[in-house]
């Protein structure tokens, strides 16, 4: 009996009291509640910044080879906005590459995202399986996007990642939607670090932020205005707000869809060119907690904080509690809100070293 439970569990009763629209008005309230306590853009401007000397200012066309790659190398996952599946366009793309070049290539050197390829189908995903499928606040929103606008979206991620690449402007302790990089080797990096200050007799302060809701709450203006102090500019910089701009969405629930709703912050969960966003987005983090001597490590919107002390250092706790509150301007200055029911401290005691009692604010 033991066994077959295993091999065949029981599947997740879905609550009938739930409908598409319950949905879509929760995931709409829970993003409007946020952003209405924060200041128009304008009101939190930051400090001018020097104009870096790379620049990104246009995507280039690319060749019919390397559209066919594209479309041919992705996923065939297939959506309810898909006219066909996608098992099946990638099988008869080589009848349809002149098309579809001339469609990317046109979008690309343009500007301008159709906005056919800005519409959603969400699909509500129970945060863990063992909470309670009834509570809508244990539901996460995750975008079906079709598959021709994924293929675009990686058609300007590409040269986009690249740019970034050459000029060294991703966050190295930023093991999110970057090559080479996972959950593990985030793990991994953090491990090490408090596993290195033990065997040096230090203890260490492990500090995991949790955000609420942080890819539905990015702010358009502050994102563009970012992406510009990076270089990026001109056609490329237009396709980008073009991206984000005019976006809508319906909830699929069961049986049902919601009326479509506009998207007028955030960025696609579940989309090939938002992850990267919004690593960008929260780039400028870093500098805060590094001004503070801690060091950190994010995976995408997870952002864990190491201060490793000596016995001797009675200033802990004040020089943690400074380093939070001016995470939490730069936070407030960003439009995304701490969870603080769900951030934990924990304290690692090194060898021989006594226990700290942190009182953190």
């Amino acid at each position: 009996e033991a066994l077959c439970y295993l091999l065949l569990p029981p599947e997740s009763s879905s609550p009938p009291s739930l409908s598409a629209d319950d949905f879509v008005n929760h995931f709409e309230k829970k993003a409007d509640d946020i952003r209405s306590s924060f200041a128009k853009p304008n009101d939190t401007a930051g400090p001018a910044h020097t104009a870096l000397p790379c620049a990104l200012t246009s995507f280039s066309p690319l060749s019919p080879d390397e559209i066919s790659r594209l479309v041919t190398a992705g996923r065939p996952t297939t959506c309810p906005l898909d006219p066909i599946p996608s098992s099946l366009l990638q099988t008869i793309s080589g009848d349809l590459l002149p098309y579809l070049t001339s469609l990317i290539n046109s979008s690309l050197t343009a500007g301008y995202v159709p906005s056919v390829f800005k519409r959603a189908r969400v699909a509500p995903l129970l945060k863990k399986p063992t909470l309670d499928p009834s509570d809508i606040n244990n539901y996460r929103p995750v975008s079906l996007l079709s598959f021709l606008s994924k293929t675009l979206e990686r058609a300007g991620l590409g040269q986009l990642s690249c740019y970034l690449s050459q000029n060294d402007l991703l966050d190295p302790n930023q093991s999110g939607f970057k090559t080479g990089h996972s959950t593990e080797t985030a793990l991994l990096c953090v491990t090490e670090a408090l596993r290195t200050a033990k065997a040096n007799s230090l203890s260490s302060a492990l500090i995991l932020l949790d955000l609420s809701a942080a890819f539905d709450t990015v702010n358009h203006q502050i994102l563009l205005s970012t992406l510009s102090e990076l270089g990026i500019s001109g056609a490329a910089h237009a396709w980008i707000a073009s991206y984000l701009t005019g976006r809508s969405y319906q909830v699929a629930w069961r049986e049902s869809v919601s009326a479509p709703r506009a998207l007028t912050t955030g960025v696609p969960q579940g989309s090939v060119l938002g992850p990267l966003l919004f690593s960008l987005y929260t780039k400028s983090l870093g500098s805060v907690i590094s001004s503070h001597g801690l060091s950190y490590h994010c995976y995408a919107d997870d952002t864990e904080l190491i201060f490793s002390f000596p016995p001797s250092d009675n200033q802990v706790a004040n020089r943690i509690s400074a380093c939070l509150a001016d995470i939490s301007v730069w936070m407030t200055a960003h439009h995304l809100k701490l969870n603080l029911g769900k951030t934990e401290l924990l304290f690692l005691p090194g060898k021989d070293c006594p226990f700290h009692d942190l009182a953190i604010t």
